[in-house]
């Protein structure tokens, strides 16, 4: 039988201890910005719907960079019911403005609410129903603080050529669900849905005008300021 190490944990042991330290540390990360009631029930109504919600790190994350951008115009796409949506208005200033774009009008009205019920006026929030690939074209060149993808995982590519045409030199892009589910570092998985976000990775890090991050919230939350 071969020694335990001085440690008094065989091999096996330390590696499931240091595995169920690193869960604990991501859930405490998770939680550490505390969710208002608003929030929680926008999550409930998500939750309800089966709609795909930001976790609270990534929302908290989201907040944190608004704030840091100095946010006063913000484009999201993938309203939603409002989780993400209320995190950005949080983060942004008082006077900001959160563009949200969404094929599906009924959560719209779903995130309206939300928005509603945490305070928010109703001028804070530019709703437009659509795809996101036909509305954003509309919007004006180097006119964002912030841009959030969380749309069609399909489209994420051609999301980040908009961003950069929207966006401030300064300005921040994001993009959830990076790790898609950590199939994106698993070469066995082909999807098209994958193989698009592998490629928005690549792209992003290889940007010659953009300062990338991978913040390991969640699923990935892909982040870029443009340069100026």
């Amino acid at each position: 039988m071969p020694a335990r190490p001085a440690g008094g944990r065989a091999p096996g042991e330390q590696e499931r201890a240091i595995t169920g330290n690193r869960q604990a540390s991501w859930a405490f990360a998770d939680a550490f910005v505390a969710e208002d009631e608003a929030l929680l029930r926008a999550r409930e109504r998500a939750r309800l719907t089966g709609v795909r919600a930001v976790s609270p790190g990534t929302g908290a994350a989201l907040r944190m960079l608004a704030a840091t951008a100095d946010a006063r115009v913000v484009c999201e796409i993938g309203t939603g019911v409002g989780v993400s949506g209320l995190h950005l208005l949080h983060g942004m200033r008082s006077d900001g403005v959160l563009t949200t774009v969404d094929c599906e009008p009924d959560r719209q009205q779903l995130a309206k609410e939300a928005y509603r019920e945490a305070g928010f006026a109703a001028n804070r929030a530019r709703f437009i129903p659509g795809r996101a690939l036909d509305v954003l074209p509309r919007l004006a060149d180097g006119g964002y603080d912030l841009v959030f993808c969380d749309g069609d995982r399909q489209e994420y590519t051609r999301y980040l050529a908009e961003s950069l045409r929207l966006l401030r030199p300064g300005g921040l892009v994001c993009f959830e669900g990076a790790f898609a589910q950590g199939r994106a570092m698993d070469a066995a998985f082909q999807e098209t849905e994958v193989q698009e976000i592998r490629e928005v990775l690549r792209a992003v890090r290889d940007s010659d005008v953009l300062v990338p991050v991978l913040l390991p919230t969640d699923d990935g939350l892909l982040c870029a300021v443009r340069k100026g």
